[in-house]
């Protein structure tokens, strides 16, 4: 699976982004997908997860803020940021596992990873 995220860039606090990853190589459907992201000299962490199935599951920074969603016809995943704050400053990856027993924090799980996209949030 080859994964291309897009739609970082630059935002006030208080304002909204949507990142997306688009899928090619295999059955999008059969994955389940997260996003991690890494801020500068801290470790990447586990951001949202959706399953095959769209199970959804949120770090507890994030909840009530971030929506994950899929659309399977479109093999892409997306990340609604709304209320953004400067901590959420980071790059943003997303990542895909194969379906099956569904583990949405556990980065070892996940095979596939894009490249990542820079999401900075000004105070």
């Amino acid at each position: 699976v080859q994964l291309q995220a897009f739609g970082g860039g630059l935002v006030q606090a208080g304002g909204s982004l949507r990142l997306s990853c688009a899928a090619s190589g295999r059955t999008f459907s059969n994955y389940n997908m997260g996003w991690f992201r890494q801020a500068p000299g801290k470790e990447r962490e586990f951001v949202a997860a959706i399953s095959w199935s769209s199970v959804t599951d949120y770090a507890d920074s994030v909840k009530g803020r971030f929506t994950i969603s899929r659309d399977n016809a479109k093999s892409t995943v997306y990340l609604q940021m709304n209320t953004l704050k400067p901590e959420d400053t980071a790059v943003y990856y997303c990542a895909a596992a194969p379906g099956g027993r569904y583990s949405p924090s556990l980065q070892y799980k996940y095979n596939y990873w894009g490249q990542g996209t820079l999401v900075t949030v000004s105070s």
